[in-house]
């Protein structure tokens, strides 16, 4: 059976990441294009060149600039979304009510509000329409070897999950939900943030905090720890992701250096992720070698490029479809650990511990940067006299 392959969203400048837009798309593309049982089909994009310079890439031959033609006339069974994260639950929900489509991979962030993130997985599956999101670390190697040695009790009871990002959306959502793949889908009971705001500092079109420290608990008693910083600001925690055990510590580092290490008794110990980071393959020096050796010497063909974690996503995606079987990356699997980003930001709202599950539906970091503004004209409004007023800190 060959599946039919659409992708909202193609995006522009596939080699330039800005904070304003990603061709996520082009990522997703080789994924389809390496399964056998996977035809890319269409695309569809607002802007009509970046349509057609996707299309050209990837030799697609329908070309939409809307996305509800392209679904009624192209009849996908599988569609990727790539689009800005606050468009992304009308897309998700449009493909789900789709005759044809069957399953629906969408970028992350889930999306912008609690609300519209929970909407997208229960029309889903009120549709039994398969929902995955591209939280692709669950499928990087240093990953899949941190979760091995912690199964295996190399550390013992897991006591604390310490990490650092940018920020607790755009990048900690990989981080919380990283967590939550790691505690075998362990809910959290509450929620402890700060944060520091900027209306400006927005990532794809959504709003960013530019620093933040938090703190959570799951059920089975585990601490988690983040501490986030934007530009020039420094974190609290110097790894990716630690993982603290009651016997050891393993690390999972995302700069230049050993992607995974773990640490018992005695020293620090590397362990091999056959040359693999957190983002993705790593291109060792003998890789290199050997692709300069195929390209010049007459008669060999150029081996085939390591799988990414983009394109491992999308063939787990596919073989759950075809299986009938839950994917890692599920819309209620990734559920959990949005929940605390959004717990992280309503907490600094109420300057308090928050308990979950939510009850909110909105994007509380949207209000925490409304408020100064607010807060500031009232009290110009009640200084007299030329008196001295203190402004209580918001967050």
């Amino acid at each position: 059976m060959t599946h039919r392959v659409a992708v909202i969203g193609t995006g522009a400048d596939p080699d330039e990441r800005t904070r304003d837009g990603f061709a996520m798309a082009y990522r997703h593309a080789p994924g389809y294009q390496r399964l056998d049982s996977c035809e890319l089909v269409a695309c569809a994009d607002i802007v009509p060149e970046h349509a057609a310079a996707f299309a050209e890439t990837f030799d697609v031959p329908g070309v939409y600039t809307d996305h509800e033609r392209m679904l009624e006339a192209e009849d996908p069974d599988i569609v990727s979304i790539c689009v800005p994260p606050a468009a992304h639950a009308e897309l998700v929900i449009d493909c789900a009510e789709s005759d044809s489509v069957r399953a629906v991979h969408c970028e992350k962030p889930m999306a912008t509000t609690w609300g519209d993130c929970q909407r997208m997985v229960r029309r889903c599956e009120a549709q039994d329409t398969q929902l995955t999101i591209d939280h692709q670390r669950r499928f990087a190697q240093p990953v899949q070897e941190a979760k091995r040695l912690l199964e295996e009790d190399t550390i013992g009871r897991l006591r604390r999950l310490e990490w650092s990002e940018a920020n607790l959306f755009d990048g900690g959502s990989h981080l919380f939900d990283l967590c939550d793949y790691v505690l075998d889908g362990q809910r959290p009971r509450w929620a402890l943030a700060a944060v520091d705001t900027d209306p400006d500092n927005r990532w794809f079109g959504a709003l960013n905090e530019v620093q933040a420290v938090a703190q959570w608990e799951y059920r089975d008693g585990t601490q988690g720890f983040a501490s986030t910083a934007e530009d020039d600001r420094e974190t609290l925690v110097d790894a990716y992701l630690r993982l603290v055990g009651e016997d050891g510590v393993i690390e999972i580092q995302s700069d230049e250096g050993v992607p995974l290490r773990v640490r018992t008794s005695g020293g620090w110990e590397d362990v091999d992720t056959g040359g693999e980071s957190v983002y993705g393959p790593g291109g060792s020096r003998l890789r290199a070698v050997k692709s300069k050796l195929f390209s010049v010497v007459p008669g060999l063909e150029t081996p085939e490029p390591p799988q990414s974690h983009y394109e491992r996503a999308i063939a787990h995606l596919v073989t759950s479809l075809e299986e009938g079987t839950e994917p890692l990356t599920s819309g209620r699997r990734v559920l959990r650990g949005t929940e605390l980003v959004f717990a992280c930001w309503e907490s600094a709202r109420r300057r308090g511990r928050v308990d979950l599950p939510l009850e909110i539906t909105d994007n509380p970091l949207e209000e925490l940067c409304v408020q100064p503004a607010e807060e500031s004209e009232k009290s110009t409004d009640k200084q007299d006299d030329g008196a001295d007023h203190e402004t209580e800190p918001l967050h």
